[in-house]
């Protein structure tokens, strides 16, 4: 009977007695008679403190039927050790045309109740073992399905992200590069503007006068023991050539050279001195503009 609802992964809780239900939510505390309908038959349940002690069915459930029935039930519940002479009786809202006749017959007062309330938690659970650690397994597949769902949404929002971004990314560098073409004749004016600048340089700047220069190279001999035999200059490059007493004099004047503000526009560099058959040390020093 359950089989579709297996199939389908519907798988209950929690399996218990109706009556035992019933009897929870109703009588919670003490001993209890409680007589209610289920189909056709009379159900009638004698609880301690929420708990199922003796339940009975009675085909049909006529009045004359309980006169016989519940005497009887009584005494066998007695017999039992179960307390039925309980004075707190509940009968089913459904069974209010006989409320006169139980009353009668167990002489207590029967209160009415009815199925409205939501139904009390029971410990009592029939629930098969392979129905629970199917129902487990199911559970844990939902949960890892869920899982699977939010880790597939974080990476979709991330993935949009990314896309999102590039597009951002393109339509920057897109606009960039309009700017650029927009840019770019007053960009090429200035830069061959800069460059007919650098060309007259040596002829418009003082740093570049060849009398200039020669001057603030004398101003840097370190001794009159170094002396300048050749000089030559170009447009952006300068040469000078030398002969000192010794190697030493002609590393104090290149050093001389660089440390002189006067030739900033120019970068000093010079080569090992070639040493002369009188041991005079023989140097080349290139300048070019910087």
């Amino acid at each position: 009977m359950a089989s579709p609802l297996l199939e389908r992964g519907y798988i209950p809780r929690q399996i218990t007695v109706y009556a035992a239900q019933r009897a929870s939510t109703h009588a919670p505390s003490g001993s209890a008679v409680f007589i209610y309908p289920e189909g056709e038959t009379l159900v009638y349940v004698v609880t301690e403190n929420g708990k199922l002690s003796l339940a009975r069915v009675f085909e049909g459930g006529n009045g004359e039927q309980l006169q016989i029935e519940l005497p009887q039930l009584r005494l066998s519940a007695e017999l039992e050790g179960i307390d039925a002479s309980s004075p707190n009786v509940l009968l089913d809202e459904t069974c209010y045309e006989m409320r006169d006749t139980v009353q009668g017959i167990l002489s207590s007062p029967t209160e009415i109740v009815g199925i409205e309330l939501p139904p009390a938690p029971v410990k009592l659970n029939l629930l098969p073992e392979s129905w629970r650690r199917r129902r487990l397994q199911l559970i844990r597949q939902a949960e890892w399905r869920r899982r699977l769902l939010l880790i597939g949404g974080a990476y979709g929002a991330l993935l949009l992200l990314l896309l999102a971004y590039l597009g951002l990314l393109r339509f920057q560098i897109a606009r960039l590069d309009r700017r650029i073409a927009q840019d770019a004749p007053g960009t090429e004016f200035v830069r061959a503007t800069e460059a007919k600048w650098k060309a007259l340089a040596p002829a418009i700047d003082g740093h570049y006068y060849p009398v200039e220069i020669l001057l603030h190279l004398f101003e840097s001999l370190p001794s009159a023991d170094v002396r300048i035999t050749a000089y030559n200059q170009s447009a952006r490059q300068i040469s000078v050539d030398g002969e000192a007493n010794t190697a030493a004099l002609a590393y104090q004047f290149i050093e001389k050279i660089k440390k002189n503000p006067d030739l900033r526009a120019f970068q000093f560099d010079m080569a090992a001195p070639r040493i002369l058959s009188n041991n005079h040390a023989q140097f080349r020093i290139e300048g070019r503009a910087k």
